[in-house]
C-alpha cells in the first residue's frame, strides 16, 4: 500500500491493532482500493504527491470506504458495486479527477 496503513485499516474496521489473523487481506484490500482511486481519478501517485504535496485526506478517506465495503462483501470491490458505496465515496473523489 502506498498511502494506507494496516493500522488505519483496522481503526476503520473498528478491529484491534493487535488482530493480525486478516492482515494479508486487509493489505489486499488496501492495494485494489488505492489501484481502483488512481484509476478512477487518472492519475499516479507520483502525480497526486506533485500537485498536493501528499494523498489529499479526501482521497484517503474514499480509500478507506473502498476497503470497508470489500471487507463487508468478502472480496474486492468491483467497479459496479463501488458505486453502492454511496454518495460519501464520490463526494470525496470527484474533486480530485482529471476529466
Amino acid at each position: 500500500m502506498k498511502w494506507l496503513t494496516l493500522n488505519e485499516i483496522k481503526d476503520q474496521l473498528r478491529m484491534e491493532r493487535d488482530y493480525n489473523d486478516e492482515n494479508d487481506k486487509l493489505e489486499m484490500y488496501g492495494d485494489s482500493a488505492e489501484e481502483m482511486v488512481l484509476e478512477l481519478c487518472q492519475r499516479s501517485y507520483d502525480d497526486f504527491v506533485a500537485q498536493y504535496g501528499k494523498i489529499p485526506t479526501p482521497v484517503r478517506e474514499a480509500s478507506l470506504l473502498l476497503v470497508v465495503a470489500s471487507y463487508e462483501v468478502g472480496s474486492p470491490v468491483s467497479m459496479q458495486q463501488m458505486y453502492a458505496v454511496g454518495y460519501g465515496f464520490d463526494f470525496k473523489i470527484k474533486p480530485y479527477m482529471k476529466l
